[in-house]
């Protein structure tokens, strides 16, 4: 095992949280039942470093959850993290179990049509590859590639790359599923596949920690707004957009970003629904 990638060492970035303040005029919008309660029920799957895991003690950190923190303290509340599978967030949020949900969603088209999304950040598609092997994620026909359970690269990316192999008479991608994100970071240092595909941001990560035994496998492509999934036509979605566009604009978004360095995906203004209006692409 002394080859897996742990995702508790020394994840915690050493900067302070960045002091974020109630704004009356956005908080006095939240839903009642939420105000009343004084704190926002999120459900997230973790582990997906930089964007949501857990640190040493087990509690659940990262980019993510300090940007639902400062959103937040903006609405005068505090964010209650639940952990569940990737795949339930979105039927738990429509059934009301929780909030909002907050898991690296890539907002597409598709899941809108279940869930509204408040957008919050851009990313890409990035492989991964071992330290001197040469992988083309787009000439990848017959090679097995990790993908986490769920993702848009599990349901969208890879399978329309093994389609188009199949399709010129070459043999499939043999897509290989793991429940977490460092399984299959583990698995590729490991050998046991030839490649992983994943977000940009986690891929970066992965790459970082790895001790240079991981490295790109081609350029990030498919840039798509990632957003936070709430009930359809639920009056939260208004009110974290407004929480979230009030971070952009008071600057304390950009050094949160940079504080876990993710700042290549900050984005200018939070949308509702961002897949028609900035295209869909986890």
């Amino acid at each position: 095992m002394s080859a897996c990638v742990k995702n508790t060492e020394g994840l915690v970035p050493v900067a302070a949280p960045v002091p974020v303040d109630k704004v009356d005029a956005i908080a006095a919008q939240l839903p009642q039942e939420i105000a009343s309660s004084g704190r926002l029920i999120v459900g997230v799957n973790v582990p997906y470093a930089p964007n949501e895991f857990k640190d040493e003690s087990g509690r659940i950190v990262g980019f993510d959850v300090d940007l639902m923190d400062a959103v937040a303290a903006v609405l005068g509340v505090r964010a209650e993290y639940k952990q569940a599978d990737f795949d339930k967030i979105i039927p738990a949020v429509q059934a009301g179990t929780y909030n909002l949900g907050m898991s690296s969603f890539t907002d597409t088209a598709e899941r809108e049509e279940s869930v509204d999304f408040v957008t919050y950040y851009r990313a890409g598609i990035q492989w991964a590859q071992r330290e001197g092997d040469s992988v083309d994620p787009n000439d990848a026909c017959g090679l097995r590639v990790a993908v986490q359970t769920t993702t848009t690269e599990d349901i969208d990316e890879v399978p329309a790359k093994s389609e188009a192999c199949v399709a010129a008479g070459r043999p499939p991608i043999n897509k290989v599923k793991y429940d977490s994100q460092d399984e299959a970071t583990n698995a590729l240092i490991l050998g046991r596949v030839d490649a992983l595909s994943a977000d940009s941001p986690v891929t970066a990560y992965a790459i970082a920690r790895s001790s240079g035994r991981l490295e790109p496998a081609g350029p990030v492509f498919d840039s798509a707004p990632y957003g936070w999934p709430v009930r359809k036509g639920s009056p939260l979605g208004p009110v974290l957009q407004q929480a979230m566009q009030h971070l952009i604009d008071s600057g304390a978004y950009q050094q949160i970003a940079a504080n876990w360095g993710v700042e290549a995906g900050v984005i200018e203004t939070s949308v509702i629904n961002g897949a028609a209006s900035e295209g869909s692409g986890g």
